[in-house]
Formats: structure tokens, sequence, C-alpha cells
């Protein structure tokens, strides 16, 4: 199956790794997170190459996770997140968390501290329910109403 194909799986899991499945994207998706917007200041701080760079930034933008629009000095375009692109905050700070506990000897490299408090965000995951928090031990994945439809379709 080629690479583009995966796309079209009734999968919520496969089809975000489409727009996402690299690390230069995630660099991307961090670095607009701690607020870079233009090009030159994405590619100075990753070291990426510029045509990677290009087609990294069109690709978020093609998916909605980011927009482009003129800078307010008017001087170079800025990418923005977009509310999708806002909504993938909690799986950067799922990967932080993972490689903070399992990639990390001599302690977390930087702590993301809540702004009011000296609280940290943590990622967990909880029934939308009761709220109990869960594990992959705790969870058993059923058909949705997508890959019902999914299969209707391929029917």
């Amino acid at each position: 199956m080629r690479y583009e194909q995966l796309a079209d799986l009734p999968c919520s899991i496969t089809r975000p790794l489409v727009a996402l499945g690299d690390r230069w994207t995630l660099l991307v998706l961090k670095e607009a997170f701690a607020g870079v917007r233009r090009f030159n200041a994405f590619q100075s701080n990753l070291g990426i190459p510029r045509s990677r760079l290009q087609d990294r930034l069109g690709r978020l933008v093609d998916h909605g996770i980011l927009v482009r629009r003129p800078a307010s000095d008017g001087e170079h375009p800025e990418y923005r997140l977009t509310r999708k692109g806002h909504d993938l905050y909690p799986v950067l700070m799922a990967l932080k968390d993972w490689g903070d506990t399992h990639m990390a000897p001599g302690g977390p490299p930087v702590h993301y501290r809540h702004r009011d408090c000296p609280g940290e965000a943590r990622v967990t995951l909880a029934c939308d329910h009761c709220g109990e928090v869960m594990t992959a031990h705790d969870i058993r994945p059923e058909a949705g109403a997508g890959l019902v439809a999914a299969g209707a379709e391929d029917a």
C-alpha cells in the first residue's frame, strides 16, 4: 500500500499520520506552539532544509492545521495555528511525557509549567463517562460509525 493511500483507511490513528507522520512536521508544530510564525525562523531554529520546510508547512496548511496569512507588518507571511492545530497540543505533550519517562536519563530537559501555579502539564488518558484514569489494558476497541460506513461503501 502506498503512503498516500493510508488516508483512505477508516482508522483515526492512521489518517492523522498522513498529515503528521514524520519528525519534521512534529518539530514544526513544536516551534509553532512556541510562538514561531515566520518561515526563516522555523528554518533557523530547526536547521531544516528550505525545500523540506516548504513542503511541511504546505502540508500543514493543506490539512487546515496552520493558516498562512500576511504578517501585521506586511513584510513576510506568517503561519498561525488554527483551532484544528491547537487541538494537537495534547499529542505533543503526550510525546513529551513519554520522552521524559523513557528518554531523559538526566531528568526532563524542559518543564512545561502551569502558568498560575507550580504544577506541570501532564497528559492523562481518562474515561469521558466516569473520569477513571485508564491504560491500554482498560480499553476495548469497538467498531464505530465511521468503520461501519466505510464497510458499507466497500460492499
